[in-house]
């Protein structure tokens, strides 16, 4: 991967378009990437992030807030990127999800992310996706690694790797699981612990189980159990329950048979009284039914002569019947024809006549003048619309021209306002440059003491050598000076003799001394630039004549802004085109009202002579004398047509009494009536009607129905035979009754628990043969998934499965580490992996160690101090970038970044790291170095440099 250029609009502390253009930069190899802190040089490696896979690294992409806010209203933020992926040259341009102001109407709306990815092809750019799941899977295959795995090859996060140098065993485990991609040998632990847990489950289930069948059978015989529950789970206890529900389902099943016996015999005894019973009753109810039957019939022939009478009158119903709808439709047209007498006024159909056809066309005339005296009411409205509207509008143009003078005397007091501002950070600035050296000039002095101190006790220590020397001599070895293995006079050291301990402190403590005279010496450096930067900014004069000034203009603005309705301009520019606006649409409403005025004169002049002319008075407004005036012609129309009407519903009436009555006549000769009286008298309702026939049917049916039984065969018989005693039948048979119903409970109880003892005895030998082998495999699962888990015994080292792949790729990432290391070092330090747990862990396989070749001893990297820390800390980062180049398939990536953490280096340290740094560009790499520590800047030419003000930072190339 090689980076050609890059561009930012609005994104982080970018409030407007900033270009970076990578090679330039490249032709150096090895360039800086300063400015001060907060300016945004980590921004410039976000957004090569976010072009490549639409995220940021690290803690700041969970803030979702990569727009910059001091980017104008409506610029949507954007990153354009072209680089080289795979030998092909691609531009990526993105957008991230922003609030944007809404079109229409006031409030924002969310604008979704969106992503274009091109490819240079014979000099022209060929659109290949604008999907931003096809262009993330593209990238990540062009490149070989997901973003994590990017950020920890292409751009080393030093604070990152500090901290992952001195992380617990556990938390290397989370990050190393990430880069390397093993989740698949957690996923065999989580498989592990998930199986162990579901046959846990799974036996319990079992073992509640065969307990809550033996529990019912417990149930079943009203029998305590004769074991505990909990003794159920011995092998040696499942025969002995076996072979006691068998026991229990056996002794069930031979009580069964014998209730059944019992049961039969009961049952012949019940069938006999049954059908002794049944014989008595069905005699009693032939007695019963013989007498019912001569009662009835006497009861019958005493009705004849009402059913006769009933006949007569049904008979004549039935003949009024048809005459019924005629004396109905007489009575209704006589009715009506009373109705519409009632309802006739005037009895001259043509003077009618004549008056309707006058209020027609006088109406006709009426409604063609109504569109004009709409017309006349809407030109009276707009010209009072436009009468309001040239009053707005000059007052409008008097406040326009306030916010024109409002704009410049606004600009003028921005302008004091910064520079009073610059005053006073002018002084600050001079009191902390003041502090600042004299604390460098403390530091300086103390590095000189510390060095004299060092060269005191070297010294001395020199002087005392020989001693030292005889100390280290054994009874019998050879001296190391003369050869001789002759000691007759061992030097002695003195009291005070220093030892290679005091020489090692002394020279930590002149390092520690020279790092922070470095680090204070870059203060004073940066503090001298912004006091310069601020001194420009405040320019001449002092701050009272400024201050004076910025009264005098607020003035002004407060009085302008109260003439321009408390609202300024966007800028000077629009607020004079928003005058000339105004004036015009001012001449232009006032020659359209003064047409609109003339034709409303014109309008109204022809409606007074038409009002004139229907000799009617007029109140001013048109439209209100017409619609008088049509109501008026209207109405008189009305009452002429309704009184048309009466005379034809009268004429219709008589014609309608007269056919119904001739109609009455014909009906009632046909059925037989003499006069319409004799008809109404002979009327019955239909409800009444079908009440006589179903009288006279019933009692028809009734008496044949008990003739026919009075006459039967047997019947003398019948009457003449003892009546049965029911009682004594009734009571044989309940008791033969309950016998048998005792009999068949008994016999369904015995049957029941028999059978329901032989499913338990059956479903529990199955369940005890399911729970045996869940019983062994949980055995075998529990122990395999203790030494996976590293809590076996057997696990000697107490280490997971996962953290024993990763032991190996962390010990790779040490070698690689240990060849950056030994230069950047001097050989003095190197990384140790241990499989051992450290302190306060409950794991180990990825601890680590760093082993101080001086000293001969392997000490907690916590030990360290800042600069060691540091070297110690890219010797690991840059060994891990290997690593995982070397895991994604060799991935060339040409560009690489190097972020925050020189300025605690010395100068001989600063010398290594930077000749490492060098070594990376072998092959045509380029190395970006991020840092804002003033030595770096002297070091690398060729700088790219991130500046940051109030309306947002900006980048420049140096060099």
């Amino acid at each position: 991967m090689r980076l050609h250029s890059l561009e930012a609009t609005a994104f982080g502390p970018f409030a407007d378009t900033v270009r970076v253009d990578f090679d330039h930069l490249s032709a150096a190899g090895l360039f800086l990437l300063s400015g001060p802190t907060g300016a945004g040089k980590t921004s410039v490696l976000d957004a090569v992030c976010f072009a490549l896979y639409g995220d940021v690294p690290g803690d700041r992409s969970s803030a979702k807030r990569l727009r910059c806010d001091a980017a104008a209203p409506g610029v949507a933020p954007q990153v354009s990127l072209e680089a080289t992926l795979g030998g092909r040259r691609f531009r990526i341009v993105r957008s991230p999800a922003w609030e944007r102001p809404k079109k229409r109407g006031t409030g924002t709306t969310t604008q979704q992310a969106s992503v274009t990815l091109s490819e240079l092809v014979g000099g022209d750019w060929v659109p290949l996706s604008s999907r931003l799941d096809e262009t993330g899977h593209l990238v990540s295959e062009l490149l070989g690694m997901n973003l994590t795995q990017f950020t920890q090859v292409a751009m080393l996060p030093q604070g990152r790797f500090q901290a992952f140098l001195r992380a617990r065993s556990e938390e290397r485990h989370e990050l190393l699981q990430r880069l390397f991609r093993t989740g698949r040998f957690a996923d065999v632990e989580r498989w592990l612990r998930d199986r162990r847990l579901d046959l846990r489950r799974r036996s319990e289930s079992a073992h509640q189980g065969v307990a809550d069948l033996a529990s019912r059978v417990s149930e079943v015989v009203a029998t305590p159990l004769p074991w505990d529950v909990r003794d159920l789970t011995e092998p040696s206890g499942d025969g002995t329950l076996l072979a006691w529900a068998g026991g229990l389902a056996e002794s069930a099943a031979a009580s069964a048979t014998a209730s059944g016996v019992e049961a039969v015999t009961a049952g012949s005894t019940e069938a006999v009284a049954r059908q002794a019973l049944e014989a008595g009753r069905a005699l009693a109810e032939r007695q019963a039914r013989l007498a019912d039957a001569a009662r009835e019939h006497q009861t019958l022939l005493g009705e004849a002569d009402a059913v006769a009478s009933d006949r007569v009158v049904l008979e004549a119903a039935r003949r009024a019947a048809g005459v019924a709808p005629v004396l109905r439709l007489v009575q209704q047209t006589r009715t009506a024809r009373a109705a519409a007498a009632r309802a006739v006024t005037r009895e001259d159909r043509e003077a009618l006549v004549a008056e309707v056809d006058v209020a027609v066309t006088a109406a006709a005339r009426v409604e063609a003048l109504r569109p004009r005296a709409a017309r006349l009411a809407t030109l009276h409205t707009e010209a009072g619309r436009l009468t309001t509207r040239a009053t707005e509008l000059e007052r409008l143009t008097a406040a326009a021209r306030a916010r024109c003078e409002a704009v410049e005397v606004q600009s003028a007091l921005d302008t004091v306002v910064e520079r009073i501002a610059a005053h006073a950070t002018v002084a600050r600035l001079r009191t902390e440059l003041t502090a600042a050296r004299e604390a460098w000039h403390e530091s300086r002095e103390a590095t000189l003491a510390a060095r004299e101190h060092a060269i005191d006790v070297r010294r001395a220590r020199l002087d005392s050598m020989a001693a030292e020397l005889a100390g280290a001599l054994a009874v019998g070895a050879c001296c190391p000076v003369c050869g001789s293995d002759d000691h007759p006079a061992k030097a002695v050291a003195g009291p005070d003799a220093p030892d290679d301990h005091a020489e090692k402190a002394a020279q930590r403590a002149v390092d520690d001394a020279a790092t922070l005279e470095h680090l204070r010496d870059g203060k004073v450096r940066d503090l001298v630039i912004r006091l310069e930067h601020a001194e420009d900014a405040a320019g001449p004069g002092d701050v009272d004549g400024l201050e004076a000034e910025r009264a005098e203009l607020a003035t002004s603005l407060e009085r302008l802004l109260a003439a321009a309705g408390g609202r300024p301009a966007p800028d000077a520019a629009a607020a004079s085109r928003a005058v000339e606006e105004l004036v015009a649409e001012s001449a232009s409403v006032e020659a359209t009202r003064r047409s609109l005025a003339e034709e409303a004169e014109v309008l109204a002049d022809e409606l007074e002579q038409a009002m004139a002319d229907a000799g009617e008075y007029t109140t001013g407004d048109a439209a209100a004398d017409l619609d008088r005036l049509l109501r008026r012609h209207r109405a008189a129309e009305r009452e002429g047509r309704a009184a048309l009407d009466a005379l034809d519903r009268l004429a219709e009436a008589d014609r309608a009494v007269a056919e119904a009555e001739a109609a009455l006549a014909d009906a009632m000769t046909a059925a037989g009536f003499d006069t319409p009286d004799e008809a109404y008298a002979a009327l019955r309702d239909a409800a009444a009607c079908s009440r006589l026939e179903q009288r006279l049917a019933r009692h028809e049916q009734r008496l044949a129905a008990v003739t026919e039984v009075l006459r039967a065969r047997g019947s003398e018989e019948l009457a003449a035979a003892t009546p049965p005693d029911l009682d004594a039948l009734v009571g044989a048979h309940r008791a033969a009754l309950a016998a048998l119903n005792d009999a068949r409970t008994a016999e369904d109880r015995w049957t029941t628990r028999a059978g329901r003892l032989a499913s338990l005895h059956s479903s529990l030998a199955d369940a005890l043969d399911d729970w045996a082998p869940l019983r062994a495999e949980l055995e075998l699962a529990t122990r395999l998934c203790a030494f996976v888990e590293g809590k076996s015994a057997d696990n000697r080292l107490q280490m997971r499965l996962s953290a024993y792949v990763l032991a190996y790729r962390l010990s790779q990432v040490v070698a690689a580490a240990n060849e950056r290391l030994a230069r950047m070092s001097d050989s003095r330090y190197s990384l140790e992996h241990t499989g051992r747990r450290g302190a306060g862990e409950t794991r180990g396989g990825l601890s680590l160690l760093v082993r101080d070749d001086w000293s001969g001893e392997a000490r907690d990297p916590a030990t360290l101090s800042g600069g060691e820390t540091f070297v110690v800390s890219l010797a690991l980062a840059l060994g891990l970038a290997d690593v995982i180049t070397n895991e994604v398939g060799g991935a060339a990536l040409d560009t690489l970044f190097v972020d925050e953490g020189f300025g605690s280096l010395d100068a001989d340290t600063l010398d290594a790291v930077m000749d490492t740094l060098d070594s990376l560009r072998d092959g045509g790499r380029v190395v970006g170095v991020v840092s804002h520590v003033a030595e770096m800047r002297d070091r690398i030419p060729t700088q790219l440099l991130v500046a940051k003000s109030r309306h947002g930072s900006t980048v420049s190339l140096t060099g």
